[in-house]
């Protein structure tokens, strides 16, 4: 007996209507779009006879399977489109962009460097990606010759085939067995043993956050402070603060930087401004010290300082400002970089808690960012550094009373800087390298989670891939010139083991090195040696709950935590690269590229301020804009350039190397392995060709 389907037409109290067909009109028979389509009536679905109700199903399961075949056909059209018109960008971008090689050759840093000192790096992954299309070749060749079986029938194998094929393929089994496997599977258990390890220190952090909002936990000042500074009272403690910008040619964010401090809400005769420009495009420096002038003339207490040459960096260029007579006459120094953009009461949020605390030597703010929505890159930063703020530096300063200085954002104290032996030029992270030296001289930190400081992430890979080189180059810098004076200094075993083992070895070193050397070399390297193995909680369920628990800080963000773990994942070739240079101390350790800003406001009444100034001071002149012929050139300038995007060649050979790797285990079944190296391949592949974030000048 056919099958009833009274239950398709509940709903439908209408039997008096004939049953009328589907009809599809088409357009283009080439098309496969539906253009119109009837529905059939309610009488097509009721059954009156049983030889009526088979018919009628009958007809009713080819209008169904017609429908769906039009679906499918559509789905599958749309799809061909959507992989030719990515394959046309694609094509685009590659004949278009320029290679990292090539910008490297031609960049003024890499004429006095030469670009050779990835050269071996590159070369090893050329030789594992060849390697890995040979081996696939045989294996799929073994494949469809129906090859599989285990290594106590290789000898059997051997003798009954004398083709040529089955002679190498058979050497090759017995030679990953016996040679290959064992230190591969060594390798990748002591990758492990550095996974768990970093792993619990991650819950660990995590466990000791949840514990500060439990108990509410965070720095308080005296409340006498607080009421002073509310009241006005002289005698309140309103001490000599000094205030310093160190800028290099960032012509897009020196308005608004200069604006915000000079907004801030300070007493006038106890503030000034040192404008620290190492800048060394001319139209820039013009447009900076207009702009200061404007602010003077407008009763600000500002200077502007300029160095011949940027020797040291940004720390030559503080060491160069604290080295002013008149800073014996200030007791503290705030410092911004130039796209940050302080509140006016920050500096009524952060003096206050040195009062009566004489050890204090650092008062750290937390980031917030203006573009953290611009665009996936940016994202994905902001569940970074999010993690990194709330979680990483407001941990370690309630429980360890230390964290790195992260270089602006904060309040030092003079005397703990000059106590410290002040800034040197001997890292590219001259802020971790004062905060290290001041804790092992005693000095204490506090970081405050609620006081923000806004200012930009970078929008573009090449801008965030270079930020990321400076930042995990230069502790390793740091590690190896201050591991003598940590082990030799007078603190506690405890704080020793914090400073060596995990501020340093565990987060700066480890975690790139297993990162990247687990995930993105020896899980492709399996595929070829299946006698070594990982197992499906290393590949899959312990980096989704690392993930999730980086992601807890930005909640906003939990639709983003797939592609977070795999842009993690492709960021450790950068992160291993600079490790390396760090640690061996190569020549692109010591490189310093300022971070491309966009020139984006924090607020919409510090953005009306500066146009209200702008405009204020058009008037005085009685000029139309561009005011000076300095900004008219920069006009010109900046209509010149033209955005492109780049082709970053390592990245791409390792989205070779993990799609070729997901062939492989394909073919053997390997289901969480497979699309974890599909998807992190995929991964590599979108950002070889920079088709993450924003495209650069």
């Amino acid at each position: 007996m056919a099958p009833k389907f009274e239950w398709w037409a509940k709903g439908n109290n209408n039997n008096n209507r004939k049953g009328t067909p589907v009809v599809v009109k088409m357009e283009n028979p080439n098309n496969w779009s539906m253009v119109e389509l009837e529905s059939p009536s309610h009488d097509d679905f009721l059954v009156r006879t049983h030889e009526k109700s088979r018919n009628k199903n009958a007809r009713q399961l080819t209008w169904v399977l017609l429908l769906k075949a039009h679906r499918a056909a559509g789905c599958l059209t749309s799809l061909g489109s959507a992989l030719i018109a990515l394959g046309t960008a694609v094509r685009r971008r590659i004949a278009a962009g320029r290679t990292d090689t090539e910008i490297s050759s031609s960049s003024g840093l890499q004429k006095q460097n030469p670009a050779k000192k990835s050269k071996l790096f590159y070369s090893c992954l050329k030789v594992f990606l060849w390697l890995s299309l040979i081996l696939l070749g045989f294996e799929i060749a073994a494949y469809f010759k129906g090859w599989h079986f285990g290594t106590s029938k290789l000898q059997l194998q051997f003798i009954f085939n004398k083709g040529f094929f089955d002679w190498v393929y058979t050497r090759w089994v017995l030679l990953r067995v016996e040679y290959l496997a064992p230190p591969l599977q060594f390798l990748a258990n002591g990758c492990i043993v550095l996974f768990l390890v970093q792993s619990l220190d991650r819950l660990i952090l995590c466990l000791g956050c949840f514990w500060i909002r439990f108990k509410k936990i965070k720095p308080v000042p005296k409340p006498d402070s607080i009421s002073d500074l509310e009241s006005g009272d002289n005698g309140a403690f309103l001490p000599m603060v000094l205030v310093q910008i160190p800028m290099c040619n960032e012509k897009e964010v020196y308005q608004q930087s200069i604006a915000a401090v000079c907004n801030l809400d300070w007493p006038k005769g106890k503030i000034l401004i040192q404008i620290l420009d190492d800048s060394d495009d001319p139209i820039t420096q013009s447009l900076i010290k207009e702009e200061v002038h404007k602010w003077q003339n407008q009763g600000a207490r500002i200077v502007y300082r300029h160095r011949v040459n940027r020797e040291g960096y940004k720390a030559g260029n503080l060491k160069s400002a604290m080295n002013c007579s008149y800073v014996k006459d200030y007791e503290f120094v705030a410092i911004f970089d130039a796209d940050f953009q302080p509140l006016p009461d920050f500096l009524k949020k952060t003096i206050p808690h040195f009062k009566d605390n004489e050890e204090l030597g650092l008062v750290q703010a937390r980031w917030s960012f203006v573009n953290k929505e611009e665009n996936l890159l940016t994202r994905l930063q902001n569940i970074n550094l999010a993690f990194h703020f709330e979680v990483e530096q407001q941990v370690n300063s309630v429980f360890l009373n230390f964290f790195g200085f992260n270089g602006t954002a904060g309040v030092w104290r003079i005397k703990a800087l000059e106590d410290s032996g002040g800034w040197l030029e001997r890292t590219t992270v001259e802020d971790m390298d004062i905060a290290v030296r001041a804790h092992l001289h005693g000095w204490k930190f506090i970081f405050l989670n609620d006081v923000e400081c806004q200012c930009e992430l970078p929008e573009s890979y090449e801008a965030y891939r270079k930020q990321q080189h400076r930042w995990h180059s230069g502790p390793m810098q740091l590690f190896r010139l201050c591991l003598p004076a940590v082990i030799k200094s007078k603190i506690s075993i405890g704080k020793k083991f914090n400073l060596i083992f995990l501020f340093f070895l565990l987060r700066k070193l480890i975690l790139p090195f297993y990162s990247f050397t687990l995930f993105c070399i020896i899980l492709p390297m399996t595929m070829f040696v299946p006698e070594a193995e990982l197992p499906a909680w290393v590949v899959c369920y312990i980096p989704a709950t690392m993930s999730f628990l980086n992601i807890l800080p930005a909640p906003k963000s939990f639709p983003f935590i797939v592609p977070y773990l795999l842009f993690e994942n492709t960021m450790s070739v950068t992160k291993f690269n600079a490790m390396v240079s760090g640690l061996f101390q190569l020549g692109s350790a010591y490189e310093w590229v300022v971070t491309k800003k966009s020139g984006r406001s924090s607020e919409g009444d510090l953005a009306a301020l500066v146009e209200k100034d702008e405009k204020k001071t058009k008037h005085q002149r009685g000029v139309s804009a561009p005011e000076t012929e300095a900004e008219k050139k920069a006009e010109k300038t900046k209509k010149k350039k033209k955005k492109h995007n780049r082709i970053y060649m390592k990245e791409l050979s390792l989205a070779f190397l993990l799609l070729t790797a997901a062939t492989r285990s394909l073919l053997s079944a390997q289901g969480i392995h497979f699309y974890f190296l599909l998807f992190q391949g995929i991964s590599f592949l979108l950002v070889g060709l920079d088709l993450i974030g924003e495209q650069v000048e």
